[in-house]
């Protein structure tokens, strides 16, 4: 059983009380979080200290890997895009803090695209349909096998940070932010379950638990006022 929370955006605030309550109700199980840590909402600074003092095992989402390629990698297609991406409020929250900088973009960039657990298949936004009939042909039986097409499509729109593709039925429960929904929405005919609900536009964050590829419950925080205004 684990936790999977969506897309954060610096809301610090609502994820510190989101984070309280999962840790109430499911005491001791692993919790991940499906990227997009920073950028729109006031606190990444505050959000990515959080996420590494908790131990919160996460897959980047864009918004992260366009924080780590403005500092590495200037001209990249990632860097360029952070300009209209919500970059200014992630400067803001690291004006204090400039000596962090590096250690959390390492932190970002040593992280998965994806796990592919037991009880579920969590990415940013995704393994999307366009990857049927590029997968070998018994990709549901060894996902292994899919691998290196996902890890090597990460700057690509069908990649697992980009799709806003229907997804493939993997065989497993796939968790997914990145596309907002209003409420955690579970699309039955792709496995997949949609986590981001908008917390940086000021409805909530929100978290689901899964066993065994299967959703078991869910929780929320409405987002906290201080995050985003």
């Amino acid at each position: 059983m684990v936790a999977v929370i969506g897309d954060i955006h610096g809301c610090y605030y609502t994820l510190v009380e989101l984070y309280n309550k999962i840790r109430n109700k499911y005491n001791s199980i692993p919790i991940y979080a499906v990227g997009d840590l920073v950028d729109r909402g006031n606190h990444s600074y505050e959000v990515m200290k959080f996420i590494m003092d908790e131990k919160i095992q996460f897959t980047p989402g864009n918004h992260d890997y366009m924080f780590y390629h403005f500092f590495k990698d200037p001209t990249s297609v990632f860097a360029r895009s952070w300009a209209f991406n919500g970059n200014e409020a992630t400067l803001e929250s690291y004006e204090n803090h400039e000596d962090e900088v590096f250690e959390h973009i390492e932190f970002i960039k040593a992280s998965p695209l994806f796990y592919n657990i037991a009880d579920c298949f969590i990415s940013h936004a995704g393994i999307s349909e366009s990857y049927s009939g590029v997968f070998p042909a018994d990709f549901r039986q060894n996902l292994e096998s899919a691998y290196p097409y996902i890890n090597n499509d990460y700057r690509e729109d069908r990649g697992v940070l980009w799709t806003r593709n229907d997804l493939l039925n993997i065989g497993k429960l796939q968790v997914v932010g990145h596309t907002k929904q209003k409420e955690i929405t579970l699309v039955e005919e792709s496995h997949a379950v949609y986590i981001d609900t908008g917390a940086c536009v000021g409805n909530k964050l929100s978290a689901v638990i899964v066993h065994d590829n299967e959703l078991v419950d869910t929780l929320e925080e409405k987002t906290h006022l201080n995050d985003i205004i």
